[in-house]
């Protein structure tokens, strides 16, 4: 800007000259942020989707100063374009599913009186609006973690905490070599209710498990950094050299292999008659995810690979596996009633629970699944309670890791009805989506946008998760 006003022969008034600057760096991060947001949801996988992309929120990742200001500023901007959303074809501003966003409550921005509280506000608004961000706590994933606070990968999935040969925490660039889930709901039904039985068929599939996921590491085993340039030679996860095998990168803390775990509540029901939100439940509960974590150390000790406990996402697989569970073992109340199985610890998603209590409650199942965990809670329309939404915040951030809050961002391109969209059945009995404004079910003009797994879905979603869905109660 100097030389602009030298050419120009112009007076130097550092003021003016700082002014101009500042806003030209603002436009350039608008600029960029929207370019990073378009490109992530105009590109597309092998099979169709938009990338899983995350964007992590983090202040204190950075030194205090110009420049945790300048991170603030493009923080700051990547909240107000999710607010506003994304143009569709038809020129209407929808809710994308990606890129995710992670935002850290930490002590800069989470009192009224610090620093930054001004960004925690909008990205209160963004979640009102857009049900992104979700949110980390620093404080409670520096208990848990050695000190260190980090993103996941994707929607849940955390890596163990790892130093480098240079003795410096390493999270970014590191990978994790696959999941094999455990289907806790069918060791119960399968053990008959009988609690000697459960433990010696809980072994038993834990022994299964450990060879599916033997399976995977071992198909890594041997493969030539070649096969993948970008991701083993020029710095995604690795820069070896041409020839050389990623051996050396699956073991000792490198990377993760997770198992993983579902139906934990059903799980309950069938050996206690209890959901593991009351006593008797609860205490069963944290006996078996201990138990899992006492299993992936012995696993890790023996043969210096990372196993972690990872609460599985259950996307369509809620759906296969309550079928299965369905036809192996009938119809059983509380356990296989339902075309879903709850994901991981949650509690059910029928029960009346409110928020806090709900966050506080699956805070200590949370420590108890370290390679992958999130929380939730289902809000009604926040968009004029912000109050409400900040109040939620400060509990994860003094209770638990990572959650998220679940709103209603719905758009019917027929009637232009802004709101939720609903569930009903048809005459078949099947679970259709409904306009309740101009009652069009054509999901070509339908833009609905609903939590499912950790990410925001929007394609619409198999039979038993729509139930799932459907049956979702709200915790505030």
């Amino acid at each position: 800007m100097r030389e602009e006003f030298e050419a120009e022969e112009l007076d130097l008034d550092e003021i003016k000259i700082n002014e101009i600057a500042e806003k030209r760096v603002r436009d350039e991060i608008r600029q960029g942020v929207q370019m990073i947001q378009y490109q992530v949801i105009s590109l597309m996988t092998t099979n169709g989707q938009a990338p899983f992309v995350t964007v992590f929120m983090y202040l204190n990742e950075v030194e205090e100063g110009q420049t945790r200001d300048d991170l603030a500023i493009c923080i700051e901007e990547m909240l107000n374009q999710r607010i506003k959303g994304v143009m569709n074809e038809q020129g209407i501003y929808i809710t994308p599913a990606f890129p995710k966003l992670i935002y850290v409550l930490e002590e800069d921005n989470i009192h009224e009186d610090s620093k930054y509280y001004y960004l925690t506000r909008i990205a209160a608004r963004c979640t009102a609006k857009r049900m992104v961000p979700d949110y980390i706590s620093e404080k409670m994933m520096k208990k848990l973690k050695q000190g260190c606070c980090y993103t996941c990968m994707g929607c849940r999935s955390f890596l163990t905490v790892y130093k480098n040969a240079e003795d410096k925490y390493q999270f970014y660039g590191r990978f994790n070599q696959g999941v094999v889930t455990l289907n806790l709901v069918d060791i119960a039904c399968s053990s008959g209710g009988d609690m000697e039985q459960f433990w010696k068929i809980f072994d038993e599939r834990l022994a299964m498990c450990k060879r599916a996921l033997m399976c995977r590491h071992n198909r890594l085993k041997g493969t030539p950094s070649d096969v993948a340039p970008i991701l083993w030679q020029h710095g995604a996860l690795a820069r070896l050299k041409k020839g050389e095998k990623i051996d050396r990168l699956l073991y000792d803390g490198y990377s993760t292999i997770s198992l993983g775990y579902a139906g934990l509540c059903e799980m309950c029901v069938r050996m206690t008659g209890e959901r593991h939100t009351s006593e008797k439940g609860r205490e069963f509960a944290l006996k078996v995810m201990q138990t899992l974590n006492d299993k992936c150390l012995e696993w890790k000790q023996a043969e210096h690979i990372s196993y972690s406990v990872y609460g599985t996402p259950m996307e369509s697989t809620t759906y296969r596996f309550a079928k299965c569970l369905q036809k192996r073992f009938g119809i059983l109340s509380g356990v296989t009633d339902k075309n879903y199985i709850t994901n991981s610890y949650h509690v059910h998603v029928t029960e009346q629970i409110d928020a806090f209590s709900k966050l506080k409650f699956e805070a200590d199942f949370q420590k108890l699944s370290p390679g992958g965990a999130i929380s939730y809670v289902e809000v009604p329309d926040l968009q004029k309670n912000i109050e409400s939404v900040l109040a939620v915040m400060k509990v994860i951030y003094d209770s638990i890791v990572y959650a998220e809050l679940n709103t209603k961002s719905d758009y019917c391109e027929k009637c232009g009805f802004n709101g939720e969209i609903q569930i009903v059945s048809d005459k078949e009995g099947k679970l259709v989506w409904e306009c309740p404004q101009c009652g069009s079910r054509d999901q070509d003009y339908l833009c609905v946008a609903r939590r499912t797994c950790g990410y925001i879905g929007t394609q619409f979603w198999n039979q038993g998760r729509t139930q799932e869905i459907k049956e979702r109660v709200l915790h505030l």
